[in-house]
């Protein structure tokens, strides 16, 4: 409670309680007080066992904040829970994600791109989809490509699982899940997947894969929004409770032409959830 009270005085009209029993908290966080170029919010939920015993759980909220730069992030504030354990961490939490908006604002980043990338915003889907969702694809696995700089040579292709699907006002929903170790594997299951054309014109195929290292004891952790706006970094958000490793989840939707709202993000995880129950 004495956390809560100085982070609320602390941060003012940026500092939101989203629901008080609950311990749910949401806090906008930006580069400078003038004009932020770059912002993002932390929502975080803090449980019983908080701060002794369990971390809270947190989402990184921004439509920039995705591959490289959330794991960087979601890696740091990891690293600040080990750093103090049983003690109360927001105020470093928020100050660390501060430090990284300063750094981008002061590099040579461009600013954020905020386009309405989600189907939800923007509902003119228009004839030319598929030739836009090919591009995504393209990009997706140029940067694994990047991400696999290693030696070249052929990865065992492992076993894709494919859940039931969730229909819900014309949208459909699957899951598929493939057992990983490395980023090569991640690789090649999602151009596997890609192969079918169903999948391949999903409207969105979001993923998020988590792969432990034993030698550093560390994660190495990715998701991919594909146009669905901060539904990566839930999914993997959802991986990171769940404490699974080693595996990749790919969840495709397909777009039926009625606007779900929040319930899409409910449909997408259950979706998740079931097909690692499995």
């Amino acid at each position: 409670i004495d956390e809560i009270e100085a982070l609320s005085s602390i941060y003012g009209d940026d500092w939101c309680v989203v629901d008080e029993d609950e311990k749910i908290y949401c806090i906008k966080i930006s580069d400078c007080l003038d004009q932020p170029k770059w912002t993002l919010c932390l929502q975080v939920i803090l449980p019983p066992g908080y701060p002794t015993a369990e971390p809270p759980i947190y989402q990184l909220n921004a439509p920039w904040l995705r591959g490289q730069d959330y794991t960087d992030l979601a890696n740091s504030l990891e690293e600040i829970y080990v750093q103090n354990l049983g003690e109360s961490i927001l105020y470093l939490w928020v100050e660390k994600i501060r430090e990284v908006l300063v750094e981008k604002a002061q590099s040579s980043d461009p600013e954020p791109d905020i386009k309405k990338t989600t189907e939800e915003v923007d509902e003119d889907d228009g004839d030319d989809f598929l030739l836009d969702y090919q591009a995504i694809q393209e990009d997706q696995i140029k940067m694994l490509n990047c991400m696999t700089s290693e030696s070249q040579k052929d990865e065992e292709l492992p076993p894709i699982h494919h859940g039931n699907p969730i229909t819900d006002r014309r949208s459909t929903f699957q899951a598929h899940l493939a057992p990983v170790v490395t980023t090569r594997q991640v690789k090649r299951v999602l151009e596997k997947l890609y192969e079918n054309k169903k999948i391949a014109s999903a409207t969105h195929n979001i993923y998020a894969y988590r792969i432990y290292c034993e030698d550093k004891q560390t994660f190495l952790q990715d998701c991919e929004d594909d146009g669905e706006t901060a539904a990566g970094g839930r999914l993997l958000h959802l991986m990171q409770i769940l404490n699974v490793h080693n595996v990749l989840v790919v969840v495709s939707r397909w777009y039926g032409g009625i606007l779900l709202g929040p319930d899409r993000f409910k449909h997408i995880n259950n979706c998740a959830r079931n097909v690692l129950v499995e």
